[in-house]
């Protein structure tokens, strides 16, 4: 007498089943001269800030009160890893490559500078009202039930640390008709003269939120530059790659600029905020980096499931990257009632931090999953069907213009 089959076995292979499928479908669906990497390259990006912010943000519990810290203060050797997923570099340089083909390519059907600007921030800001909502919300019952105050600030502030990036992203996006010639030099000689200024002449500190604009406008309009057909040669690639690495080398082993390419607690000097010629030089060679892999993110997004993964993280662009440090919280506070568990609640100033925090990811990946299942509804047109997605459908500019074929926005 045999054994009965196990019942999980047709169940999995009904799943798997499903899921290639649906592959399929999100496959037959995109058009056919539709440039993939620069969706890749987009969703990489998005999870690179991701995990980034997740390794190392953390919330040390003191008594009743939670405070920011970070493992690169007592650990400032893992400064690699800030390397690694501080990515916003690269989604600054494809977004300036989007705006400036979506907007030859509004220009080419006739569509007006404002209607094409309203449909493109219309996409970043809708998932906007609802964190603000609920952080409002969250802030005020935390403060009434007798919360510190201190440990509500904390909170809000990580919650809503991902707006800047919109702000600015958003301005960008909206001075694109001035930047499609624009050479990225320009803003780059703007921000050596900043720091300049700043560390070797004794300017005041404020001086350096000029780097904000001009530090993003560097990737920004390297997307501009790709674009204009002046990138797509793999000297480009490598030029930037070896130039931006050398120069970040030089700057911090011989300038003075700190090694960690996001803001440390507590350290006199900052990389990201302001952006630092340091950084924006580090953001030169990602987007060499960038640049040379377009070829294999092409070859490997023929593949039904990788693409359709990254299709997913494409359509809820802005519901991960908003929600992300939402989920991260929930987490810490939602796991405090256990006590103060390691790699959560605990001062991070070991190995076994870095450990027991990397074991915590699932959990956060589970809780933003469900963030993501209850928010993703914001990041979609009101009235637009589900199958027309900015994934899967193609502008088609006239044949006239410099982007003739763009597929992508």
């Amino acid at each position: 007498m045999t054994d009965p089959a196990p019942a999980s076995a047709p169940a999995s292979a009904s799943a798997r089943d499903a899921l290639r499928a649906a592959a399929a479908r999100i496959d037959a669906a995109t058009p056919a001269g539709r440039d993939r990497a620069v969706d890749a390259l987009r969703a990489l990006a998005i999870l690179g800030v991701v995990l980034g912010h997740w390794l190392v943000t953390a919330l040390v519990a003191d008594g009743g009160t939670l405070r920011a810290a970070s493992p690169l203060r007592d650990m400032p050797w893992l400064a690699p890893v800030s390397w690694a997923f501080q990515t916003l570099a690269v989604f600054f340089l494809v977004g300036g490559h989007v705006a400036t083909r979506g907007y030859a390519s509004a220009r080419a059907r006739g569509e007006t500078y404002g209607h094409w600007l309203a449909a493109r921030l219309s996409r970043l800001f809708r998932p906007v009202l609802a964190v603000l909502g609920l952080w409002t919300v969250t802030a005020a019952l935390l403060l009434l039930s007798g919360a510190e105050f201190g440990t509500v600030r904390t909170l809000v502030k990580l919650a809503l640390s991902p707006m800047w990036f919109l702000l600015v992203f958003a301005a960008l996006t909206a001075a694109t008709p001035l930047l499609t010639r624009l050479s990225p030099l320009w803003p780059l000689v703007v921000v050596l003269h900043v720091d300049l200024l700043r560390f070797g002449f004794g300017a005041p500190s404020w001086l350096g939120w000029v780097n904000v604009a001009a530090g993003w406008l560097v990737p920004f309009t390297l997307g501009a530059a790709w674009t204009r057909g002046e990138l797509d040669r793999r000297r480009a690639g490598l030029l930037l790659l070896a130039g931006g690495t050398a120069a970040t080398a030089a700057l911090v082993a011989w300038a003075g600029y700190p090694a960690s390419m996001v803001g440390v607690p507590g350290a006199p000097v900052s990389n990201l905020d302001p952006p630092t010629l340091a950084a924006v030089a580090f953001g030169l060679a990602q987007c060499g980096l960038a640049l040379l892999v377009r070829d294999p993110l092409r070859r490997a997004m023929r593949r039904p499931r990788a693409w359709a993964a990254v299709a997913v993280v494409n359509l809820s662009a802005m519901t991960i990257f908003l929600w992300h440090q939402t989920a991260l919280m929930a987490t810490t506070a939602g796991t405090l009632l256990l006590g103060r568990l390691p790699g959560l609640h605990t001062r991070p100033d070991g190995l076994h931090w870095v450990a027991a925090r990397i074991a915590w990811l699932p959990l956060s990946a589970l809780v933003l999953a469900g963030c993501w299942a209850a928010f993703r509804s914001c990041e979609r047109e009101r009235g637009r069907p589900r199958r027309s997605s900015r994934v899967v459908r193609a502008h088609r500019p006239a044949s006239t213009t410099r982007t003739a074929g763009a597929r992508h926005v």
